[in-house]
């Protein structure tokens, strides 16, 4: 019977082991999330129905009511609960291996790399980076925290490639790698030339779409009312609770709206993400694209809120640098009425001390209404 190993490690060379130990025996991987707090560690071990963890001390902790895998399963990976409760992505290992084939061939990967692994390895970003290393049997190495002292100190050892969050650009430099994968949160501005950009999801196993275009075997379609569906062979097997992936003749509906532009992908969103704001519809991603440009912002995020007059009103979070002073909430409306239609200006900004973010770079927005906020008149 195979079942369901979780492994809570932090990232490193034991992971790896555990993660081959388990592979081996024929059972699948839960990887935990390291940044968790024990009770909502133990949540995700009992919603997922895990037989078994491994531990730091190399512990193997038994577990009640656990529940089997299927055959040819290999991992089960949480979503980021963004917007709701964590679900359980199953992958199988035909998913996997066909993703690391796809993204190797398109990045060219070889035993030369040197894969450096920032990321948390609950998420398919982290994760892949470590699973394309086992598999091309290249150099792999660890840092805990991404500032640009560890930065460098990876570079000074060798390392050529990795996988980061757009967040991370704004405070180091990068240009010294061979290539940067970039994913979760969308980025903006203009790029290093070695930085690619990804899109996909946990269902997909990560990036399918690189610099807007489709890797080789993917397949992108618009439905009628503008929702991105992807066709892979990456995509995974179904939930962890039984349900099915929810797709129409192998196409899966992402739950992202979007457009082709002469074959290049358009990421404009989610669904649950656009501001209906007085009969306009409006993307949080080009308001927060504009407001960073303001010198005195260091961090922004945007979204709608409920408003009696507008239906929603279109607020922005600011975080600012520490050497601004003053900032008025008609400094931000002109500076985005530059760019962007009068109906795109933020009705309502608040000044925050940051903005809480998980790992993949997606602000946090149930932490983000309990914070201090100053809201600017």
């Amino acid at each position: 019977m195979r079942e369901l190993i979780a492994i809570d490690l932090p990232p490193g060379p034991d992971f790896v082991v555990a993660l081959n130990e388990i592979w081996n025996d024929g059972d699948a991987v839960l990887p935990i999330d390291q940044r968790l707090p024990r009770v909502a560690r133990q949540e995700l071990l009992n919603q997922f129905k895990v037989k078994e963890v491994i531990t730091s001390d190399n512990a193997r902790l038994h577990l009640e009511n656990s529940q089997p895998v299927e055959d040819g399963d290999a991992l089960v990976i949480a979503t980021s609960g963004s917007t709701g409760a964590p679900k359980g992505v199953v992958h199988t290992h035909e998913s996997i291996n066909n993703a690391i084939q796809i993204t190797g061939t398109r990045l060219k990967c070889t035993s030369d790399d040197h894969w450096l692994a920032c990321l948390s390895l609950a998420h398919v970003g982290g994760l892949s980076v470590v699973l394309r290393a086992m598999s091309y049997k290249s150099t792999l190495s660890f840092v805990d925290q991404i500032d640009q002292d560890s930065i460098d100190a990876a570079l000074n050892s060798g390392a050529t490639m990795t996988s980061l969050v757009p967040t991370v650009l704004q405070s180091a430099d990068l240009r010294q790698f061979r290539t940067v994968l970039i994913g979760g949160a969308q980025a903006s501005g203009v790029l290093p030339p070695n930085v690619v950009t990804t899109y996909g999801l946990t269902e997909t196993m990560g990036g399918v779409v690189y610099n807007e275009e489709p890797l080789d075997q993917v397949e992108i379609r618009i439905s009628a009312d503008t929702e991105i569906q992807i066709k892979s062979p990456t995509l995974f097997r179904c939930y962890r609770d039984g349900t099915d992936a929810q797709m129409n003749s192998g196409w899966f509906n992402t739950g992202d709206l979007g457009e082709l532009v002469d074959g290049k992908l358009k990421v404009h969103g989610r669904k649950d993400e656009l501001i209906n704001t007085g009969g306009y519809k409006v993307w949080p991603s080009s308001i927060t694209a504009v407001i960073r440009t303001i010198n005195q912002v260091s961090d922004v995020v945007v979204a709608g809120t409920p408003d009696d007059k507008w239906g929603s009103a279109v607020t922005a979070w600011i975080v600012l640098k520490k050497s601004a002073t003053t900032l008025k909430l008609d400094d931000v409306r002109q500076h985005v009425k530059m760019t962007l239609p009068d109906y795109c200006a933020p009705q309502k900004v608040y000044l925050v001390a940051e903005i809480p973010r998980s790992p993949l770079g997606k602000a946090k927005f149930f932490e983000l209404n309990k914070m201090v906020t100053t809201q600017l008149s």
